[in-house]
């Protein structure tokens, strides 16, 4: 990127627009502190979704209405493969941009506009930022949008946008999913790449989401061999949460109680209200080698019938989480 001198009132302005971004006010935050240096009158702020490869326009103001086939139009266009390849912004109108601004703009007032492509730091596209004006922009308006950009790129990103969910002890670490299967990061919480790694967990964070439960508590054995205590929590997902998705949760554990892994299978069988027979033919164990594992489990639990061995296990989290 071409080097820039930017003045006080300008490092200033861009001071701001990163504390908003980053102070969690988003978009509207960090715009009102780029009008202090770029005369934007209205502005929109396309995410691009990797889940299904389109764009969405998540936020905008100033204008008095904004197209819905407008985002896509645009990607259709030469100067969006410019724009992609360059990281530069393009200037509307201009050649090849006549026919989207007559459409999209100019009816509205807009004389001028300016879309940047927003790429993360470290390199990750999230989206576009479309500016708009009643006058043509000062020379400087690109660069200092392109100085800006990787800020505001935040914005965009879907693969972050988590709503906090309630209720997740300290101590585990997290991992988001959407129903599409499309991974996202858990704000405040380190990302379990035990989680993260295993190619079965986005179908079942997928299930979890299609199911009436509001939380699930158990024991995950994963494919090392290590056992964790898991968690999974509703929670939106995407811009501003507006899709259903799931946080699935853990840290390593030990069994508690001295059970040991088969006990364990014993347990959740049980609790899913299995007899014993139907317990040995689920885990192919003899009726009798079922009856003297039950006889282990009630005795490290301290629970004398099947009900009481339920609730313990449902309310503790000991059943096993079939992944």
């Amino acid at each position: 990127m071409a080097e820039i001198t930017l003045n006080v009132r300008q490092l200033q302005a861009f001071a701001e627009v990163g504390y908003q971004v980053a102070a969690g006010a988003g978009a509207h935050g960090a715009m009102t502190a780029l009008r202090e240096v770029v005369p934007v009158d209205a502005y929109e702020f396309v995410a691009f979704d990797p889940a299904t490869g389109r764009h969405q326009s998540v936020v905008s103001d100033g204008h008095r209405r904004v197209d819905g086939d407008a985002a896509e139009e645009y990607t259709g266009l030469e100067a969006y493969r410019t724009a992609m390849a360059t990281r530069r912004p393009v200037v509307m109108p201009e050649p090849g941009t006549e026919l989207y601004f007559r459409r999209h703009l100019a009816p509205y007032g807009w004389r001028a506009g300016l879309t940047a492509p927003l790429f993360l730091a470290e390199g990750r596209y999230t989206g576009l930022l479309h500016l708009a004006a009643r006058d043509a922009f000062p020379a400087l308006t690109g660069r200092l949008v392109t100085a800006v950009s990787p800020m505001l790129a935040h914005v965009t990103d879907l693969t972050r946008c988590v709503i906090d969910p309630v209720g997740l002890p300290p101590g585990f670490r997290a991992v988001a999913f959407d129903r599409a299967g499309i991974l996202r990061e858990v704000p405040g919480r380190p990302v379990s790449e035990a989680l993260r790694d295993d190619p079965a967990m986005p179908a079942y964070a997928r299930a979890f989401i299609d199911s009436r439960e509001l939380g699930r508590h158990g024991l995950w054995l994963d494919r090392s061999g290590q056992w964790h205590e898991t968690r999974l929590l509703r929670a939106g997902v995407g811009y501003q949460g507006s899709l259903q998705g799931a946080v699935v949760a853990e840290r390593p554990c030990s069994l508690p109680y001295d059970l040991t892994g088969r006990e364990v299978d014993v347990l959740t069988r049980v609790a899913a209200g299995d007899s014993n027979p139907q317990i040995a033919a689920a885990l192919v164990l003899s009726v009798r080698t079922v009856t003297t594992h039950l006889e282990h489990i009630f005795a490290k639990l301290a629970c004398d019938s099947r009900t009481r061995l339920t609730t313990k296990a449902l309310a503790e989290g000991l059943c096993r989480l079939d992944v």
